[in-house]
């Protein structure tokens, strides 16, 4: 073949002993520290979910503050929309109360139903598979009853055992501009310490998202209710908005059970 022709063989004769010995072996490499932190951490979470079998429901905690009663109402109809889901049931719980009754009374408070008990334990959260948080603004964010809780949960945090768990939020304002979008999206760093997911509704309300002719909390991060001086109880379109919330919460638990390995 003429020049440059690439299928010449090459006439240098191969060593039998380089051609036959096997190529060095490779090192194992020992992971670090922090990622046998990291694999533990997510395995004691994945071992600490309970199976569920056929005949349990699914559980989600609608754990919430409610001064005036304006989170409540929504949180009510939340738990009619998880449990239009079948195999799944809500949890009524009332994030405990920081101010004590002198305070509560000065700022006419109305009494609490006792039917809504406390959470006994932030332990609880573990036991269930999706939540719903809700509370009241205080300057854009979270009221402080509802962070306190949050802080409380501390040793879930340390073992994450929340984590991988769905949640979402629901809020009350006292005026359009006063953090019906910045009261949800400023809890989020709480989740996502946790591990958990958060779960928007985005527009999936459909076309109640979009009217305009009457005053309507909520927005795509999740349902919500304008309360005004106080006085102003949850519209219809509010209400329906929350038991939406409610169903489409247990629509993604129930999804996400499906296809835990």
């Amino acid at each position: 073949m003429g020049k440059g022709g690439g299928c010449v063989p090459s006439k240098k004769k191969i060593s039998k002993s380089t051609s036959h010995n096997p190529p060095p072996p490779i090192p194992a490499v020992e992971p670090d520290s922090a990622t046998n932190d990291a694999v533990s951490a997510t395995e004691s979470a994945r071992d600490s979910v309970p199976e569920k079998t056929q005949t349990q429901n699914l559980k989600i905690f609608i754990i919430f503050y409610s001064m005036y009663g304006h989170v409540e109402s929504l949180a009510r109809k939340m738990k009619k929309g998880v449990e239009a889901v079948d195999g799944v049931e809500a949890v009524l719980y009332r994030a405990p109360e920081t101010l004590t009754e002198e305070v509560l009374v000065q700022m006419r408070a109305p009494v609490k139903d006792d039917s809504i008990p406390e959470i006994p334990s932030p332990d609880e959260l573990a036991g269930a598979d999706g939540f719903l948080f809700g509370f009241p603004t205080r300057y854009g964010s979270m009221a402080a009853q509802m962070k306190a809780f949050f802080d409380s949960t501390g040793q879930l945090w340390r073992e994450q055992k929340l984590a991988g768990k769905p949640a979402g939020f629901f809020v009350s304002t006292g005026t359009q501009g006063g953090g019906q979008e910045t009261t949800a999206w400023t809890a989020i760093t709480q989740l996502a310490h946790h591990g958990m997911l958060f779960v928007p509704i985005g527009y999936t309300f459909g076309a109640g998202m979009f009217k305009m002719d009457s005053i309507r909390g909520g927005t795509p991060y999740g349902a919500g209710v304008f309360a005004g001086d106080g006085t102003r109880e949850a519209s219809e379109t509010e209400l329906a908005l929350a038991e939406h919330q409610g169903k489409y919460m247990a629509a993604v638990v129930k999804k996400l059970q499906v296809h835990i390995i």
